[in-house]
């Protein structure tokens, strides 16, 4: 495959020697450009969009042909694996993800398949290629997926929730069957991450979105563990080249110094963690990835770079920055002040790199 003309944010989840700090956006590829809006009216659907190569190839690349992001993330959504295994993802308006065939038994977790990434993912691992092959080398791919408990929030809550009655009831009133459930996950996750890196993922994302909602010690048994048996599955590239790995969990802030013990090169921060006590509580174990606050970008575009510069001088000089928002762009932001945020990146961190 091409050699990458930019590598910047490789070597910055590395902790490697950079001349700048590289940016990139969780949700860079979605509703806030009118562009995306186009494409998914014409899928149909945003699974239609998911699930069709070519669409999710367009609108993994629209981004970067505005601004310039340091890396380039999968179009898709963290709920593929669970579909995959028959539960039946569908999207209502107005209130997300949800499933036709949630868990509600110990026989539906005894009987969920292990879904091979190659057959009914085979729609991911074909964007990828096609994402990899498009991008020229201009910037590298990151893959992604959720976290086994997350996953499992989804599939047996049936979709979203605010009090997450169900999987906790789980988890407390039958802990073995919550672990065969996350185990069934681990391994999923673990093999639809390696099928994206050998079609060219040149990193890859956890997203543990709902880790942040256990208690300490639960997060510890039943997210936390399973993240790292994850990253233990993990394969290197197809030409032995090392994949850097992100981990993310949303309201992870308390638990940095387990989670820099768990074997991913880097951790993504919320925007309510410091990220100079982060620095501090991790050393020189991971590298750190955010953490401006998404809602930023609504002010104009004078407070946007004051924010950024808040964020950089916080963390401070030397490589091991990747700048990135502490969770996903809203979808009514301006794209004008998306390039505001990358422009001011790209001009003032340069400063923490000589």
């Amino acid at each position: 495959m091409t050699a990458l003309t930019n590598d910047i944010f490789l070597r910055a989840l590395l902790k490697q020697p950079i001349d700048r700090t590289p940016v990139w956006m969780m949700r860079q590829a979605g509703r806030y450009l009118p562009e995306y809006r186009q494409v998914r009216e014409q899928a149909g659907s945003f699974l239609n969009l998911c699930t069709n190569p070519e669409l999710a190839c367009e609108v993994t690349l629209q981004p970067l042909r505005r601004f310039k992001f340091d890396a380039a993330i999968l179009f898709s959504d963290i709920l593929t694996i669970p579909d995959a295994m028959g539960l039946g993802l569908y999207f209502s308006e107005g209130e997300g993800p949800q499933f036709k065939s949630p868990i509600k038994t110990a026989a539906d977790i005894h009987n969920l398949p292990i879904p091979d990434p190659h057959a009914e993912l085979k729609y991911v691992i074909d964007a990828v290629s096609l994402i990899r092959k498009s991008l020229a080398g201009a910037v590298p791919l990151i893959g992604f997926s959720g976290s086994p408990w997350t996953l499992a929030t989804y599939m047996v809550e049936g979709g979203s929730s605010k009090s997450f009655q169900k999987v906790k009831s789980l988890m407390y009133e039958q802990p073995a069957l919550t672990h065969t459930l996350l185990d069934k996950l681990a391994q999923s996750v673990a093999a639809y991450l390696n099928a994206q890196i050998a079609a060219g993922t040149q990193a890859v994302m956890v997203f543990d979105t709902w880790g942040g909602m256990l208690s300490t010690e639960d997060y510890n048994e039943f997210s936390l563990n399973y993240a790292k048996q994850v990253k233990a599955l993990l394969n290197d590239g197809p030409n032995g080249e090392k994949i850097p790995s992100i981990l993310f969990t949303k309201g992870g802030g308390l638990w940095l110094e387990s989670m820099a013990d768990s074997g991913y090169d880097a951790l993504g921060l919320d925007w309510q963690t410091d990220i100079h006590n982060a620095r501090t509580r991790v050393g020189d174990k991971v590298a750190l990835q955010g953490n401006m606050d998404p809602v930023t970008l609504y002010a104009n575009p004078e407070v946007i770079t004051e924010k950024v510069k808040v964020v950089l001088e916080k963390y401070g000089k030397g490589s091991g920055h990747v700048f990135n928002l502490g969770h996903g762009i809203l979808p009514d932001i301006n794209p004008e002040h998306v390039k505001a945020m990358v422009d001011a990146v790209r001009t003032y961190s340069p400063l923490y790199h000589q």
